[in-house]
């Protein structure tokens, strides 16, 4: 899943080389951590958040699939 998460926002952003996607376990849970440029924020969340929510919706399908659970956090460092 993080290498699918890695393909779509380099394609989204402006930087795509300070686009870094880590993957951690927390309570039983795959937790995608993804990290952009400052100039890359708005543009991941997009309007109203609809961007960011519709990775985060194909990343938990994408999870389900495989028999995990996952979700995404975006880091602002």
């Amino acid at each position: 899943m993080d290498d699918f998460v890695y393909f779509v926002v380099r394609a989204l952003a402006d930087e795509p080389n300070d686009v870094r996607v880590d993957m951690v376990e927390r309570a039983g849970m795959s937790v995608i951590q993804l990290r952009v440029a400052a100039v890359d924020v708005g543009k991941v969340i997009g309007r109203r958040g609809t961007t960011i929510q519709a990775i985060r919706s194909l990343v938990q399908v994408g999870g389900a699939k495989t028999g995990r659970r996952c979700t995404l956090d975006l880091v602002e460092d």
